[in-house]
């Protein structure tokens, strides 16, 4: 048979495999491939010398008991995934000179810490909360005209236009300094920017809002086993009702008919032919890569092209061995700003240090993680930067790159090293092992341009771009995953949720599980 699977989704991360599975439990024959050796995309785990981190994940905000993606996310799996809280605190702002501020849950606890810090800004920090939900449901709004049929997206647009418009179309520091003129509380708002890698100057309010709001009902939780056993609990989903995944195989291009995709071409000349295609590889990367030539919707690649790429970064894994909570470890993350300003890239590595960094403790989160006799912990340490600072190297691969690539690499690492120790000296004194990962790996492994591994910039234009949209003017084509609506594992979620029903309306039945 010509039509051998109803679905291909092409690329196992979170998108693809929610939109993979929510099909399969309806009935779907889905076809996934994974051009990586590993399924699971920035949900898969890797492991070094006795130690195991996470590729993508730190956290995840809005997966509360009592939340619907709690429930939806329990539909998708045969056995449910068991969740632990991170606590009461989950992130810590470290900013300049200030005393770490704790940000806590629910969102009554939040707004009195914040008011006992910024006393005379109670009515500008009433004014946040109140934004926040604002923004939240704007960015909803959003991802219901993109998953349905576009004349009834319009429709809602004309509804909800004007007041969803206010937040999508402004910026993060906008917003904010409209609610407050105090420098500092502003920073405090802004700060966790890097969740999604919208720099507040830059990115749509709805996105942070959202990101935001999902830490304020019920905190952040982490998966027991860490974030591989997303897939493990996804991924059978799919096979235990007629659909195959398959690790190692890169898709190239998009095979049409009379302006139909009806099937992918694999790198060892594979045609395989499905009623519709599901690419979760990035909206930048669909259309620079898998469409032929001749497809004749120019207009909507350009829209997209004109979108560029959010930020990259550098990773340097930790081990660690030893009592690290007497040492300063927590479950909670820490956000870094040595300098006091937030809205910063590390742009000039490895001559100087970052300025802005992130530091994660995912075995301390996870209830299931065995030290043994050891007493080993796995941590990273994350500096926002930008693809400049790699672009020399991004031609050549591996050992082509030259004697001095890995001397960039030495110093980068002895950079971040450097940092850790002035935040976490008695935990800096426990390090045993470090691995640096530079976007060169983010881009090699994830195939996202330019490293960003948080795939297209969170500008106002993404917001309220009609590109977009799950089903893409190419028919028999949608997008999933996190460039449809919002970043992260999280948004990466909700995407993958929203292209389900798009696919088939019945998933709609099932959004709070």
């Amino acid at each position: 048979m010509k039509n051998e699977w109803d679905i291909i989704v092409i690329g196992s991360g979170m998108g693809g495999m929610v939109t993979a599975a929510a099909l399969s439990r309806l009935g779907h024959k889905v076809l996934m491939l994974e051009q990586y050796d590993k399924l699971g995309g920035q949900t898969h785990s890797f492991s070094r010398e006795g130690f195991s981190w996470d590729a993508g994940l730190h956290y995840l905000g809005g997966f509360g008991p009592d939340e619907s993606e709690k429930a939806m996310l329990d539909w998708l799996c045969d056995s449910p995934i068991e969740l632990a809280p991170i606590g009461v605190v989950y992130d810590t702002l470290h900013i300049g000179d200030a005393t770490p501020l704790k940000l806590s849950r629910p969102a009554s606890a939040q707004r009195l810490d914040l008011k006992e810090r910024f006393p005379d800004e109670t009515e500008a920090i009433d004014k946040w909360f109140d934004a926040i939900i604002d923004g939240r449901d704007a960015l909803y709004t959003v991802g219901q005209m993109r998953s349905i049929p576009s004349i009834f997206g319009s429709a809602v647009k004309w509804w909800r236009g004007k007041k969803c418009w206010r937040f999508c179309e402004r910026t993060t520091a906008e917003v904010v300094n409209q609610i407050t003129g105090n420098a500092e509380l502003a920073k405090v708002l802004m700060a966790q920017w890097g969740d999604f890698g919208g720099r507040p100057t830059t990115a749509s309010f709805a996105i942070h809002a959202a990101v935001m709001n999902s830490y304020l009902v019920a905190g952040a939780y982490y998966p027991v086993g860490g974030a591989g056993s997303i897939g493990e609990h996804l991924l059978p989903t799919i096979r235990n009702n007629g659909g195959e995944t398959r690790a190692g195989v890169e898709v190239t291009s998009l095979i049409m008919e009379n302006g139909v995709a009806t099937g992918v071409e694999t790198t060892d000349g594979e045609k395989i032919f499905a009623k519709r295609i599901v690419s979760n590889i990035g909206a930048r990367e669909t259309v620079d890569r898998l469409l032929p030539d001749g497809h004749g919707r120019d207009d909507w690649v350009n829209e997209i092209r004109s979108i560029g790429p959010n930020i990259c970064h550098y990773s340097l894994f930790l081990g660690f061995e030893g009592d690290v909570e007497a040492a300063g470890m927590t479950k909670s993350n820490h956000w870094l700003y040595p300098t006091g300003e937030v809205d910063v890239l590390w742009m000039d590595a490895p001559d100087n240090s970052p300025p802005a960094m992130f530091a994660s403790f995912a075995s301390l989160k996870d209830p299931a993680h065995d030290p043994g006799p050891k007493k080993k912990y796995a941590g990273e340490l994350i500096a926002w930067s930008d693809w400049s600072t790699v672009e020399k190297w991004a031609e050549p691969t591996g050992g082509e790159r030259g004697d001095d690539y890995p001397s960039f690499k030495q110093q980068i690492e002895k950079v971040l090293l450097a940092q850790f120790a002035k935040y976490f000296p008695r935990l800096a004194e426990l390090i045993v092992f470090h691995e640096l990962s530079t976007p060169l790996a983010t881009a090699s492994i994830t195939g996202h341009r330019m490293g960003s591994f948080y795939g297209l910039d969170m500008t106002p234009h993404r917001i309220t771009t009609d590109a977009l949209r799950m089903k893409t003017p190419i028919d028999g084509l949608y997008l999933t995953g996190q460039d449809v609506l919002s970043p992260g594992i999280p948004g990466a979620f909700w995407g993958g949720f929203l292209c389900a029903c798009s696919i088939d309306p019945k998933v709609f039945m099932h959004m709070n599980g």
